[in-house]
């Protein structure tokens, strides 16, 4: 269950967002929430693209409390910045890429490769698919979070082989 602190969040970030010509998405907590996890969310995870972070920062420039850089760390780097809502620690991250085996930083992600849609209270929300994110968290080394969602996608593939259970 999605508390209604975030819901009425997400719902801002929507309307703000679903006329413009930003390429985004929900990931993490709130993704995985949105996708019928039973995770409670902490916070906002949008992911875009570069040109998208800047402008959800410019969109959303009153509600700044990190303007949008890039960050690096030790195995991923984006055009990083955090947004207040409400209360509620919305994090825009813009052209992730992650440390690639030799070191180097591998193409930024694709959204639209790995970009699905849920229907939620009234929205069509771009999420990232949870196949997706458990590659992208063991990539990282988030080994727990990896399987947790390895255990949920296992778990929806045995619901659907037996409908009946």
């Amino acid at each position: 269950m999605i508390d209604a602190r975030f819901t009425n969040v997400l719902t801002k970030i929507y309307r703000k967002l679903e006329k413009k010509a930003v390429n985004w998405v929900i990931t993490g907590s709130l993704g995985f929430a949105l996708q019928g996890m039973p995770v409670r969310p902490n916070d906002i995870d949008l992911q875009t693209d570069k040109s998208g972070a800047y402008e959800i920062e410019r969109l959303f420039a009153r509600r700044l409390t990190e303007p949008v850089k890039i960050r690096e760390e030790k195995k991923m780097r984006s055009h990083f910045g955090v947004l207040d809502i409400d209360g509620v620690r919305v994090e825009i991250m813009g052209d992730i890429q992650k440390k690639t085996e030799t070191g180097g930083w591998g193409e930024p992600v694709e959204l639209d490769r790995f970009k699905q849609f849920v229907e939620f209270s009234g929205m069509r929300v771009p999420v990232l698919s949870l196949a997706y994110e458990y590659r992208a968290y063991l990539a990282l080394g988030r080994i727990e979070k990896a399987l947790m969602l390895k255990e949920w996608l296992a778990r929806e593939d045995a619901d659907k082989e037996n409908p009946d259970k």
